[in-house]
């Protein structure tokens, strides 16, 4: 299995990680925190992608639910991580075991296969007001003025009372039982010749401009990718700077993109 990826900004810089053993890809997206914590989203993501890792090494056919489960709660004792007080990150895995590629999705970033889109979008589902009038109010031309920043408040306080309930939905966060709610999937190998996984802040622009020719993708080098990526944050600061005709939270997201071709 070979992995390409890239990244805007770069890894240090960024709240969007990605990880490889040498038979799975991990990309987790970090996101702030509901309420101030001395812990960054990045250095949250930064130690559960390492303790995946940890747990893929060490049995490589341990069941991702478990490996994620063992990581959130390591990582929640190292950083000293209340639930509800904690910064969170979305979770996709991508594994290839045997005659068998395993998928997990916790959050919503994206994995592509040749046949289907993997991702949790339990949040979106959520259909919270707050959310839909600030998308409204950005394809309106109203831009990121006060009410905006308003808006996002309220939404990130009635996400907050949901996070990892039963009926709300469920991220990488203080609470290792989120993991028994991840999305995962099998698929045989012969099914399965590429990947790509992809934070919300790639995918979603891409999907937006066209850009997401996935066959074509997956044989992208690492300079194509980092070009994709430029390509993307570009269009957002030159063509979309108040985010009109692509509605978002902020006008730039940190982009992440891993293209895992499963069969070398």
């Amino acid at each position: 299995m070979h992995v390409t990826t890239a990244q805007l900004p770069p890894a240090h810089a960024s709240d969007d990680k990605i990880f490889a053993t040498p038979d799975a890809v991990i990309v987790l997206d970090g996101a702030s925190a509901f309420r101030p914590v001395p812990v960054p989203a990045s250095d949250y993501a930064d130690k559960l992608g390492r303790h995946i890792v940890v747990s893929l090494e060490r049995d490589p056919s341990v069941d991702l639910r478990a490996a994620l489960r063992s990581a959130i709660e390591k990582t929640a004792e190292e950083l000293s991580l209340t639930p509800g007080d904690s910064p969170s990150s979305t979770v996709t895995i991508l594994r290839r075991k045997g005659p068998s590629v395993d998928v997990l999705a916790l959050g919503d970033s994206v994995i592509v296969l040749p046949d289907e889109v993997v991702t949790d979008d339990r949040i979106d589902d959520l259909n919270l007001e707050p959310r839909r009038l600030y998308r409204e109010r950005l394809a309106s031309g109203k831009g990121y003025d006060d009410t905006h920043r308003r808006l996002l408040r309220e939404l990130q306080e009635q996400q907050a009372v949901r996070r990892n309930a039963e009926g709300g939905y469920w991220i990488a966060e203080a609470v290792p039982d989120a993991a028994d709610h991840a999305v995962t999937a099998s698929f045989s190998v012969e099914a399965v010749p590429w990947a790509v996984l992809a934070t919300d802040g790639a995918y979603d622009v891409m999907t937006h401009l066209g850009l997401d020719d996935w066959p074509v993708l997956s044989k992208a080098d690492g300079a194509e990718l980092s070009a994709l990526l430029e390509r993307c944050q570009s269009w957002e600061d030159e063509v979309d700077p108040a985010a009109v005709s692509l509605p978002r939270a902020k006008r730039h997201d940190d982009k992440a993109i891993a293209v895992v071709d499963v069969w070398s």
